[in-house]
């Protein structure tokens, strides 16, 4: 499925939505693939399934999209949203931590969520088991918002089903960037991890092992510039090796409430600022609306498996920008390419 680098490269190339629409087929194809573009009548069907469930679409140039999201290069052009939208309007801090979480770790989890909702902040995490639970429990009566991996129908884990509908009864939020009806997948974790620290000025990791989703959450709130905090724990438990390493790598280490309270001080009259989109140069000539076979072959010799900088290839290529996003694009639309921080890129 194509991301939201690829959307707001379509829209930067083509100048609008029903520009980049026609568009999209015949990109496709040259890249390699045939798709079918999402119906009206299924972008209907979308829109009345989240209506019948007190939800709705929110796009990015909206009042109601979380402001600090929006300002991602990946930030998901569209969201769905269930609950009351003026917590996603507040600063916010995620907290995410061990699936399997020691009593210990979960009780400094909602000590930590409940005192940043008094201090006047949302707490963000992903309803998963353990520390997530834990920290929107604690949160409920101050504002919460849960990020969902699937569709706003598709609530994971079940058992926290009855959690989910407490978030919104009490002001809280849900929100996806994936369809209505859609059941979440593994890979779709680590896609929903940058929105939770999208959202938020910092992240608080609690009980995370090495191989934990949490670092995943923990690396995107760095490239993001949010603040990460990690909480330390016993060398001898697994669960707390990835949140130690945190540290050692310079991670501010929490302790109590006040050592997470001192850094966002500042930020929250002052949030992080834009991270730097790279955008097509603008220049004289018209966007091209195809590219020659030699000027495809080179611009394909010069990607592989290792991902490489977006102005590397210009630079090796001698191509003019639009002409190398063009073919970016079109290997992004047939499933081709993968996109990663810094504006790097390889192929799949």
């Amino acid at each position: 499925m194509p991301g939201p680098v690829t959307f707001r490269d379509l829209i930067n190339h083509f100048g609008s939505g029903l520009a980049a629409i026609a568009a999209v087929p015949d990109l496709a194809q040259r890249g390699g693939r045939r798709i079918r573009l999402c119906s009206v009548e299924d972008a209907e069907r979308e829109r009345d399934g989240l209506a019948r469930m007190g939800a709705r679409l929110v796009a990015m140039g909206e009042s109601d999209y979380p402001p600090l999201l929006r300002h991602l290069p990946d930030a998901p052009p569209l969201i769905s949203i269930r609950g009351d939208a003026a917590c996603l309007t507040r600063p916010a801090v995620a907290i995410v931590g061990s699936r399997n979480a020691s009593v210990a770790g979960r009780k400094f989890a909602a000590q930590i969520a409940a005192g940043l909702g008094q201090a006047d902040y949302a707490v963000a995490s992903g309803l998963a088991r353990g520390i997530d639970a834990a920290a929107h429990a604690a949160a409920i009566d101050t504002g919460t918002i849960a990020v969902l991996a699937g569709g706003l129908d598709q609530l994971y884990p079940p058992e926290n089903i009855d959690l989910a509908e407490r978030i919104v009864a009490a002001g809280g939020a849900h929100v996806s960037e994936m369809p209505y009806g859609w059941s979440p997948r593994a890979r779709d974790f680590p896609r929903r991890n940058r929105v939770i620290s999208g959202l938020s000025l910092g992240v608080v990791v609690i009980e995370a092992a090495t191989r934990s989703g949490s670092l995943v959450t923990a690396r995107r709130a760095a490239d993001q510039g949010r603040l990460v905090f990690a909480v330390p724990g016993s060398p001898l438990d697994p669960r707390a090796a990835g949140s130690n390493r945190l540290i050692k790598d310079g991670a501010t280490m929490v302790t109590d409430l006040d050592d997470i309270l001192s850094e966002l001080g500042p930020m929250r009259d002052r949030p992080p600022a834009p991270i730097e989109i790279a955008e097509e140069a603008a220049d004289d000539e018209p966007r091209p609306a195809d590219v020659a076979d030699d000027e495809r072959a080179a611009i394909l010799s010069a990607l592989g498996p290792t991902s490489v900088e977006i102005d590397e290839i210009i630079r090796f290529t001698g191509g003019r920008p639009a002409v190398v996003h063009l073919v970016l694009l079109e290997l992004a639309l047939a499933g081709r390419l993968e996109r990663h921080p810094g504006q790097r890129v390889s192929l799949i």
